[in-house]
């Protein structure tokens, strides 16, 4: 039977005879001696092999190895305080299932050179790390919305209507019509409210933005809820607790693995009080006291979202932004129509943006009249016009992009590392 690595430190398995197969991690020999370690998915075992204690085969397959060999081993479970985790695995059998060819990845080699070898730099012990806690993050996401009875829907991935403007759309030949890959699907989510009431979406969305930023992709995963009879305030107090859960949740169930990835768990902790919620307009100032250099009407980029949060020690909320910097499709402040309902929740420490939010127009002469005022080719969005005719409600509903959660939540210097292929402006492969 096979012990999982893990296991063998969970429960204490010192003194039993054990078999664990997995891949090499490190490997060295010295004389009668070979020292290994080796990983599988739930951690890594020092194994050490002596020459008098397994066969003559095994013993040339442990000399003959090479880092990512995959292998069978046999043994007794000793201590030993100088491996890691204070336990190493003494062989009485050691079976190479693939001995492969010499491992292409050693120490200081540059970012260039491993995003061409991803497929195989997903192996390290920190990509690795990074996917475990993104899996969990995502699984408590869901888990999250399922407790507020949401339903999850599945739009399409290719559209022949922008959500976010023309300029970042991935044009596509449709069987001889154009067509897009999706920069959202918030529109096919609203679709949904009129029957379930809540939903959510968790789908890729594209954006051709050539933009060279740390938190920039070209491909991303998309969270978008869309909920029935929410206002602006609704939406983003729903938001909050959202954060929130999936905060408390890692904290809770796995500490180790944030500390793994990087981030102190106690920086986490802080995220208890309610989120500080500032307009638009004092967030401009504050970007001007801060050194920053901005007017009234620009949008915040990532060195003015930067200033914003370097100080904070909880996201904050932004709200209220003009409406010319802003979607078709935000609701206007009834008590000043030049800002429209809207949100930004930026995370703390210059994390920057992680949630775009709004409340909806639901009128359907007000939402006519503002497509045509950004000239909206209206026979591409009939069928969202079409929405607001047969009984429409008002509602909101926000994305959130899942690597930047990554990002922030494991305290990560680069987007590029929370998606096993990234997707840039200068990459497509592999």
């Amino acid at each position: 039977m096979i012990t999982n690595i893990g296991t063998i430190f969970a429960q204490s398995e010192e003194g039993k005879e054990v078999t664990v197969r997995g891949w090499i991690h490190r490997h060295r020999s010295s004389g009668n001696m070979v020292f290994a370690v080796i990983r599988d998915h739930t951690g890594i075992l020092q194994v050490t092999v002596k020459k008098d204690k397994v066969s003559e085969k095994d013993w040339k397959s442990s000399n003959d190895a090479y880092v990512e060999s995959s292998l069978i081993v046999r043994g007794t479970v000793k201590k030993d305080e100088r491996a890691p985790g204070g336990l190493e695995l003494q062989a009485t059998g050691f079976e190479l299932i693939s001995r492969g060819e010499p491992f292409p990845i050693a120490k200081d080699l540059s970012e260039e050179y491993l995003m061409d070898i991803r497929h195989l730099w997903t192996r390290s012990q920190k990509i690795s790390s990074i996917m475990k806690a993104r899996h969990h993050i995502v699984n408590y996401l869901r888990e999250f919305f399922i407790s507020e009875e949401f339903y999850e829907v599945a739009p399409p991935i290719i559209t022949k209507s922008g959500c976010e403007g023309g300029s970042t759309l991935f044009e596509m030949d449709y069987f001889g019509e154009p067509a897009y890959l999706t920069q959202s699907s918030q529109m096919y989510a609203e679709v949904f409210v009129f029957s379930l009431g809540k939903v959510f979406v968790l789908a890729p969305s594209f954006r051709a933005e050539k933009s060279r930023t740390k938190r920039h992709l070209a491909e991303y995963w998309h969270l978008e809820p869309e909920m029935a009879f929410y206002d602006h305030k609704m939406n983003m107090e729903l938001q909050e607790q959202m954060v929130r859960y999936v905060v408390e949740k890692m904290l809770k169930e796995h500490s180790e693995l944030l500390k793994t990835c990087g981030r102190n768990p106690l920086d986490l902790e802080k995220i208890k009080d309610p989120f500080e919620k500032i307009d638009y307009k004092v967030a401009v100032e504050r970007v001007n006291e801060f050194g920053g250099k901005m007017e009234w009407g620009e949008d915040f980029g990532a060195d003015e979202e930067a200033l914003l949060t370097k100080d904070q020690e909880r996201p904050l909320f932004v709200e209220k932004f003009p409406k010319a910097i802003k979607s078709f499709y935000m609701e206007e402040d009834p008590k000043n129509p030049e800002v429209v309902l809207a949100n930004d929740l930026l995370a703390p420490q210059g994390h920057g943006e992680i949630i775009g939010g709004s409340e909806r127009i639901w009128d359907y002469d007000k939402l006519l009249a503002r497509m045509n005022e950004q000239n909206l080719d209206l026979k591409n969005y009939q069928w969202y016009l079409d929405l607001r005719k047969y009984g429409s409600i008002p509602h909101s509903g926000f994305g959130l992009g899942i690597e930047r959660v990554v990002k922030w939540m494991l305290d990560l210097d680069h987007i590029r590392d929370t998606i096993p292929f990234p997707r840039t402006i200068n990459r497509c492969y592999p």
